[in-house]
Formats: C-alpha cells, structure tokens, sequence
C-alpha cells in the first residue's frame, strides 16, 4: 500500500492509502531491466486459445463441459475453469422431451380410414417407414411411438428413448362428395344414429364460430345498458 498525508489546515493533516502505482499492490517490484517484454512486469499476459469441445450422445440440455485449469491464471492463485453449457438449438420437425422425440404428422382420411406407409428422415440420418395397415384406424389426435428411435440415452449410446408420433387427420372441404357418393359412403360407414322428432323439438342451424360475433353481441350488449343508464335525449327546454 502507499500511504500519503497532506495538510489541509493549522493541526490538521489527511491520511490517505492507495495501491502502490509501482507494483501494483503485490508487494514486490522488478527492475526495469529484469521486466518481460510481453507483460512488462506484471506477470499476467493475454492469450488466445482454441479450445475443442467433445458433446457425448444423448447429454442434454443446459449440462455442462468443464475444462479445468483453462481459466484465468494469477501468480499465487489457482488456475480457473472454463465451462461450457449446452443449449439445446430447437429443430424444424423433431421437439425433444427428455430421452424421447416427438413429431406431428398429418395425414389424410383416406389414409387414416384405408393405412398409409410413410418414409421419416431420422437425426442420425436412417430413413424409415412406419406402416398403418388397412382396418387399423388412425383418428385425430391419436398417438403412437416407436421404440428405440428416440434421443441416445446419455452414457448408454446403443440406447435410445421412443418417437412420439400425433397424428393430425385432414378431412375433405364441404362440397367435396356428390349426393350419390354421400349416399354410398354413409352405407359403408356405420350407421348413424336416427333421431326421432317430435312436436316439443325445436329445430336450430349450424354455423361456422366466429369470434368476432362474440365480440360484437358484448359492444351492443354494453351500449344498451348505457342508453338505459344514460338516456340522449333533444334539447331540453329552459324554464323559468
């Protein structure tokens, strides 16, 4: 440490300690003509290195590669680590979820009806087909997996979790079937359940959901209560 005093009055004197600007407060100074060229005496220079990070199969997101000793070194303290945390960079087809993949797969109600074969590229670049067979229905939203194609399990890389597949059902746009073919297609489906009408009923229509609807009942719903809370009338006569 340096330590000045001034006078700052009659009797009066102020103390103040620094770091030594000679050594830097290590307590030791080098001659001039003893110094390093590259750091100048103060034992510390800065330098690049390239590091090679190894990722094993199947370790995940947010764990860490240390390397130790690869840090910043002080004369007199240990050497720190550099560490390295993995983040897990989202994919296009594929969503992970532990040691399990998943993936949305749309399909046609022809397919979904009759079976369908369906090729998939995998991560580790394999192409395989997954195979509905005819009579086995596929509805919307139903979920099936494979096993063993799933993410490597972590330290166990000839192991693997499942492929989670949902399955989104197209259905053909209205208009789509003729009368006849409607007629012939309602005989192959199962039958529909009758519905025995009677004089209490009441019959309602259909309509496609429109949230704008709702929206629009809630605007003329408040400005009704406001014309009762706060009738508009003409001009009101002055009386005297």
């Amino acid at each position: 440490m340096q330590v000045r005093i001034h006078q700052i009055g009659p009797r009066m004197v102020e103390q103040i300690q620094s770091v030594c600007m000679e050594c830097g407060g290590h307590g030791e100074q080098i001659s001039p003509k003893d110094r390093c060229k590259s750091c100048n005496g103060r034992k510390i220079v800065r330098e690049e290195k390239i590091l090679e990070v190894h990722t094993d199969k199947g370790m995940k997101d947010g764990q860490k590669i240390t390397f130790h000793g690869e840090g910043d070194q002080e004369p007199g303290l240990e050497s720190g680590d550099i560490i390295i945390v993995l983040d897990k960079k989202d994919h296009a087809v594929f969503t992970a979820g532990g040691e399990d993949l998943s993936l949305c797969m749309d399909k046609q109600l022809v397919e979904a009806l009759c079976g369908f074969q369906r090729p998939i590229s995998t991560l580790d670049n394999r192409t395989i087909v997954i195979t509905s067979h005819p009579g086995l229905i596929v509805k919307h939203g139903d979920i099936k997996c494979m096993l063993n194609e799933g993410m490597p399990i972590y330290r166990r890389p000839h192991e693997k979790g499942r492929l989670m597949i949902e399955f989104k059902v197209n259905f053909p746009e209205n208009g789509f079937f003729s009368p006849d073919k409607l007629s012939l297609l309602g005989k192959l489906l199962p039958e529909r359940k009758e519905v025995e009408e009677t004089d209490e009923m009441d019959q309602v229509e259909l309509v496609d959901f429109d949230s704008s609807q709702e929206r629009w009942r809630c605007y003329n719903g408040e400005a009704y209560e406001g014309d009762d809370h706060h009738p508009q009338g003409g001009v009101q006569c002055q009386t005297s």
